[in-house]
């Protein structure tokens, strides 16, 4: 009960941070035309990303009882379309993502809108721990049977007991992360659940600049046609 409670919690804190952030930027509201309309597309963005995060919530509550199909996708499209998304963010934030597509594997095995929510939140972390003036990577590469998609920031490593949990099993709960504060534990605990969903690998990588993660994507034997 007690690990269900801490759960809820970290959740609430991390769902009500876009609430504090946006009520300070309708402060920052004035007659300028040109502040008030960068104001304006940043309350816009906190908007986007805080529903998004309750969308995914609500999907992981129906994980038993709906089917979200696994079929053949385009990883690369998926993978573009969430840098799109967060392209302006990142720019606002002073940081930048790279795309690095390495993959002769184009079609992966997935459901398209969990497998964007995985890219987003690990994207969405990497933007939150990066430093100042940096940049976080993208990847995709070829392993075998699978495709590895990556995201690699730079910042504070990951917890030791975090990233056994990742090595062992699953987040089974939203946490909060020490040396992470802030929206890594819910982003990370909707990422493990729609890839335990999906039954596919997620992991981590702790290096001595930052962390990066993972999850391996089964190749389609599909013939690709049009990509």
């Amino acid at each position: 009960m007690e690990s269900e409670v801490n759960g809820i919690l970290v959740a609430a804190h991390e769902l009500k941070a876009p609430l504090n952030l946006l009520r300070q930027l309708a402060f920052s509201l004035d007659e300028d035309p040109d502040n008030t309309k960068n104001i304006q597309s940043k309350m816009i963005q906190v908007t986007d990303r805080a529903i998004r995060q309750v969308n995914d919530l609500t999907k992981i509550a129906h994980l038993d009882r709906e089917i979200f199909e696994i079929e053949p996708i385009a990883v690369r499209s998926v993978c573009t379309d969430v840098s799109d998304e967060l392209r302006q963010l990142f720019r606002f934030n002073h940081r930048s993502l790279n795309l690095d597509y390495a993959n002769r594997s184009r079609l992966v095995v997935a459901n398209r809108d969990l497998l964007y929510s995985i890219v987003y939140n690990f994207c969405l972390n990497a933007m939150h721990y990066s430093e100042h003036d940096s940049f976080a990577t993208l990847s995709l590469h070829d392993r075998r049977s699978f495709v590895r998609l990556s995201v690699r920031d730079f910042g504070p490593t990951l917890p030791s007991d975090i990233w056994q949990c990742l090595k062992t099993g699953w987040i089974k709960k939203p946490v909060s992360i020490s040396m992470r504060p802030g929206s890594s534990g819910l982003g990370l605990y909707i990422a493990s659940k729609f890839s335990q969903y999906m039954n596919l690998n997620l992991g981590a990588i702790r290096h001595r600049d930052g962390t990066t993660f993972f999850v391996d994507l089964p190749v389609s034997r599909q013939k690709v046609l049009f990509i």
